[in-house]
């Protein structure tokens, strides 16, 4: 069983009691730098997994000496087949450094208190907020919405030029949405000032 934990991680407490594997970029909510992320393989399904490439790093090649076969390193290695990202790895682990020290539970509660006061004060300016009803186990920091008969797009733009930073997102059919991603770290001030501008 695989989880995408990209919109959770960092945010809300996760678990892998359950999991084979969990991946993660770390530049959402664990506010790392982009390329940088985290995989957890289960220990009882690590041997599973196959390498997708070959490289350096990843296969032995004693004193750089070529090999009959290739054999790759035992452990996490063997899915290293180029240079490490050090940037991305020192940014990440500074970012989580800082995650731990102000409390993932902390954080997952802080957001669902950005979320109870932005879910109302969206929908009184006419807002849908997809799972606006939704219990808080089953929350996310992420609020989507949309308006008929709004311009979204320039909306959306309004907000950049007010310097909220939000996502325009478009499905297949057409239909926009605007995405509001609060984190931990963003005001109540900014949160009034994203209604405002909504």
């Amino acid at each position: 069983f695989c989880v995408d934990a990209m919109q959770t991680l960092g945010a809300f407490p996760v678990s892998v009691k359950h999991v084979d594997f969990l991946a993660a970029d770390g530049h959402k909510w664990l506010l790392s730098p982009c390329a940088a992320g985290i995989f957890y393989v289960r220990k009882e399904v690590q041997d599973k997994l196959r390498p997708i490439a070959l490289g350096w790093n990843n296969v032995r090649c004693p004193n750089y000496t070529a090999q009959d076969e290739l054999t790759y390193h035992s452990g996490a290695r063997r899915f290293e087949a180029g240079a490490h990202n050090v940037l991305g790895i020192v940014g990440l682990k500074a970012a989580m450094d800082m995650i731990a020290e102000v409390g993932v539970a902390n954080i997952a509660a802080e957001l669902l208190r950005k979320r109870a006061f932005l879910v109302p004060e969206l929908q009184a300016k006419g807002w849908t907020v997809f799972n606006a009803t939704a219990p808080p186990e089953n929350c996310a920091g992420i609020i989507s919405i949309t308006r008929e008969a709004s311009d979204l797009p320039a909306i959306h733009q309004r907000l950049t030029d007010g310097g909220v930073i939000t996502s325009l997102r478009t499905d297949r059919a057409g239909k926009h949405y605007i995405r509001l991603s609060p984190h931990f770290y963003n005001t109540d001030a900014e949160l009034a000032r994203a209604v405002e501008l909504l």
